[in-house]
C-alpha cells in the first residue's frame, strides 16, 4: 500500500467516491474539487496496485475559523481552546476512509502513522481529528491524541452519530 499526496487522478477519485457511496451528489464533487484546485482543501489517496483503497482529506485551520472562512460555532472553540491551551493554528484532518474490504488489516494505523510524519516533515506542528468510527477513536487513543468530550452531529451520510475531538502536538 502506498499513500499518494500529489499527482493523482481527480476524476479516478471522484469514481472511486461514488463507488463506495460517499459523495452522491455531484454538488460535493464539484464543492471538494474547486477546494483542491484552490489549494484550501489536500487529499491523500492510499493505493494498493491501481485500486484506490482509501482517501483522507486535509486542511490548515485555526480556532475561530473553518478553511479560513466559515466561523466555528461557539462549542467548537471552546473544545479547540481547550485541548490546543491557547494555540490557534493546526492541521484539521477532515475525512479518513478505507474501503470496508480493506479494513482491519493495520491501514488505518499506517496511515496515521504516515500522516503524521508528513505533517512534521512538513512544518506543521498540531493535528486536530473529528472521528466517527470506534476504529479511528480506537487508533487515536492508542497513539496518544489527547481527547475532548464527544459531541452530537451529523454524521457522513447524515445520521446523528457522536464525533469525539482529538489533538496530537507534533514535536519537531
Amino acid at each position: 500500500m502506498e499513500f499518494v499526496t500529489e499527482s493523482y487522478d481527480f476524476d479516478e477519485f471522484a469514481r472511486y467516491v461514488r463507488k463506495i457511496g460517499l459523495y452522491k451528489d455531484d454538488k460535493d464533487l464539484e464543492w471538494l474539487k474547486v477546494g483542491l484546485a484552490k489549494k484550501l482543501l489536500n487529499l491523500i489517496l492510499w493505493k494498493q496496485g491501481d485500486e484506490i483503497i482509501g482517501h483522507a482529506i486535509w486542511h490548515e485551520s485555526n480556532t475561530d475559523e473553518h478553511r479560513g472562512s466559515d466561523p466555528r460555532d461557539e462549542d467548537d472553540k471552546a473544545i479547540l481552546r481547550k485541548l490546543l491551551g491557547g494555540k490557534k493554528e493546526f492541521v484539521e484532518l477532515h475525512e479518513v476512509w478505507l474501503r470496508e474490504e480493506h479494513r482491519g488489516r493495520g491501514h488505518g494505523k499506517q496511515f496515521f502513522e504516515f500522516f503524521e510524519e508528513y505533517m512534521k516533515t512538513t512544518g506543521y506542528d498540531s493535528i486536530i481529528y473529528y472521528a466517527f468510527h470506534p476504529a479511528a477513536i480506537t487508533i487515536c487513543r492508542r497513539r496518544g491524541y489527547k481527547e475532548a468530550y464527544g459531541i452530537e452531529e451529523a454524521g457522513p451520510f447524515g445520521e446523528k452519530e457522536t464525533c469525539y475531538v482529538f489533538y496530537l502536538p507534533i514535536n519537531r
